[in-house]
């Protein structure tokens, strides 16, 4: 059965709420999702009791934003499964901190250009942890300045090429702080879309500081870099993850809820992952007590 394990909700910026997410994922056929809003793990508690309400196993995520100041890209790496969540608040909070005062600048921008108000971006914001560039986006569409989410009024609001851009780059942690707190929190880190932010040039660093996972199949992956991060992933030992990065009608592009997902191999190989890491760290354990004892 297919597994979606990148999905967001309207917690961030996705457009769906946890239950109809979840609803979704049912009639479609799609028995394993997990919930991975930015820098939130809001929905995670929620999201397994109500997967369980309808038969729907639920894995615990978050993506957690990351900036790789060394070569200037944007890196999101997705955690599965922390033992420890409450140990990735303080990090998911200054994150949402730094993002709320980048949209907040965008917003007032925003309104100097059209007529529209700080209070019509919240409202449809309502329900997310943070104001995103689709909220903004779904305030003109409602004035009637654009007909979509993603098109040239995107571009140029948004778009670092275009010189008159509204953007604002929250500030972000350095990748490797981001993979350290996720290791203090028990939890699987794996790089997010490395494809889509060009991430193969930092991979080899985290992959040194003990990455556990590439997510292989995805939208913004190209053939050429599915078969690269495959041979990454088998050179390494690493996990390998796929997902569908859905947003429902705030995504870039049409893209259905498991269109790309993870194998049931390979699920199976997260689902276990920790349990083998704690059998090879005893393992591991026991053979050093008895070289030591001879």
């Amino acid at each position: 059965m297919p597994a979606d394990l990148h999905c967001h909700t309207r917690l961030s910026d996705g457009s769906l709420g946890i239950e109809d997410l979840i609803l979704l994922a049912k009639r479609s056929g799609v028995d394993t999702i997990a919930i991975t809003d930015h820098d939130c793990l809001a929905g995670t508690v929620r999201g397994k009791i109500i997967g369980e309400r309808h038969g729907v196993n639920v894995i615990p995520g978050v993506e957690i934003s990351a900036y790789d100041t060394v070569h200037e890209k944007k890196v999101h790496i997705l955690c599965y499964l922390p033992e420890n969540p409450d140990r990735l608040e303080g990090l998911c909070k200054r994150n949402s901190l730094s993002r709320r005062k980048a949209s907040q600048l965008m917003v007032v921008k925003a309104s100097q250009r059209f007529p529209i108000s700080s209070e019509l971006v919240l409202k449809c914001a309502a329900g997310s942890t943070n104001i995103y560039k689709q909220h903004i986006l779904h305030a003109l569409m409602e004035c009637g300045y654009s007909t979509e989410i993603f098109g040239n009024m995107y571009t140029e609001l948004f778009d670092p090429k275009n010189p008159d851009n509204i953007n604002i780059l929250p500030k972000f942690p350095e990748p490797l702080e981001v993979l350290e707190a996720i290791h203090e929190a028990g939890g699987i880190a794996v790089l997010a879309h490395p494809g889509f932010y060009d991430n193969f040039d930092i991979l080899p660093e985290l992959i040194k500081n003990g990455l556990n996972g590439v997510e292989v199949w995805h939208p913004k992956n190209t053939n050429e870099d599915v078969e690269k991060l495959m041979a990454i992933a088998k050179k390494h030992n690493l996990l390998m993850t796929g997902g569908s990065d859905f947003h429902g009608m705030y995504g870039a592009a049409i893209t259905t809820l498991a269109s790309y997902s993870t194998p049931e191999e390979n699920l199976n190989l997260l689902l276990g992952y920790q349990a083998k890491q704690r059998r090879a760290k005893k393992k591991a354990a026991k053979a050093e007590a008895v070289a030591a004892a001879e």
